[in-house]
């Protein structure tokens, strides 16, 4: 099973979701984790290539856990939100580019 990689304050961040959409976005990354797809996810390639955002809804909103899977070392987790439009918000993108561009080349 591979590592989660916490980028920045991601994990500080999923770990003030509700319950509910924290329980759900835990399962969905132990899914991907194991080497499966979660259940709801999109492509994120406006943040760059291999990015993928796990799509949480429950009572008290829309949530997402941002991530790129596909390096051998782990799971980078780039960013978690909430999200509070119907498209995800430029500030949220920027952060989790900024994330992903500090991953060293090396790893």
């Amino acid at each position: 099973m591979k590592s989660l990689l916490w980028m920045g304050s991601s994990k500080r961040d999923l770990l003030i979701f509700p319950w509910g959409a924290r329980r759900d976005a835990g399962y969905q990354l132990e899914k991907v984790q194991r080497g499966e797809e979660p259940s709801d996810w999109k492509s994120m390639s406006t943040v760059g290539a291999g990015v993928r955002e796990i799509r949480v809804r429950e009572e008290s909103g829309a949530f997402r856990v941002i991530y790129m899977a596909s390096r051998p070392e782990g799971i980078y987790v780039l960013h978690c939100f909430q999200k509070k439009s119907e498209a995800t918000g430029q500030q949220d993108i920027e952060l989790a580019r900024k994330r992903l561009k500090a991953i060293p080349k090396g790893k």
